[in-house]
């Protein structure tokens, strides 16, 4: 069986322009998420819930493909919505305000029995609960988006070029603040991080 390359199914969902935002369709998807809030550099919470949606993530992958479920796939890349109560306060400086969802991914073949049962595989395995951790659909439409080339502290400017994109579009933005992380802080320099930032619009 084929591997599922879920990038490039979803390739205008992954690429993007630095120069120029774009406008695109999202469909309605199936992710892994988790939610939090507060600033997410001096966050613990914000750190386990990146290895809760991975562990999970990589524990289904590999679940569906010894059992033979379904077709091998990638594990895709950690995403993020980031809001405030007051999106009109939404302060890229004051991330203390923030709140949050992380999220990933997960193919269109993925049920909730599938979710369950890998939830209660890598629990029994690691003594770990991943009760934070829900599976649901996400629907975002009509959006613009861009990439971002750097540092997340600098994103200011290309957020306000995706701003000015949609309001010289004629359309508004509605909806959360969307980010999707290609690079690997880990791995990566900073300057060299590339990041989608997307934004939903009507």
């Amino acid at each position: 069986m084929d591997k599922l390359d879920l990038k490039k199914e979803y390739k205008s969902l992954f690429t993007a322009s630095a120069k120029e935002a774009s406008e695109i369709v999202v469909p309605e998807l199936n992710y892994f998420m988790v939610d939090g809030e507060g600033d997410p550099n001096n966050s613990p919470v914000f750190q386990e819930a990146t290895g809760l949606l991975y562990g999970l993530s990589y524990t289904l992958k590999f679940m569906i493909k010894k059992q033979n479920l379904g077709p091998d796939y990638s594990v895709m890349a950690l995403e993020g919505l980031w809001w405030t109560d007051d999106m009109n306060c939404f302060d890229m400086d004051n991330k203390d305000l923030w709140k949050w969802a992380l999220m990933i991914l997960q193919p269109d073949f993925i049920t909730k029995d599938l979710y369950k049962k890998a939830k209660d595989e890598v629990e029994k395995k690691k003594g770990v609960s991943f009760e934070k951790v829900r599976f649901e659909k996400f629907h975002e439409g009509l959006s613009a988006q861009i990439m971002h080339i750097g540092p997340y502290a600098t994103e200011g400017p290309t957020v306000q070029k995706l701003h000015d994109f949609i309001k010289e579009s004629g359309r508004s933005l509605r909806g959360i603040h969307h980010e999707i992380y290609l690079g690997d802080p880990r791995k990566a320099k900073p300057e060299k991080l590339k990041t989608i930032i997307r934004q939903p619009m009507k």
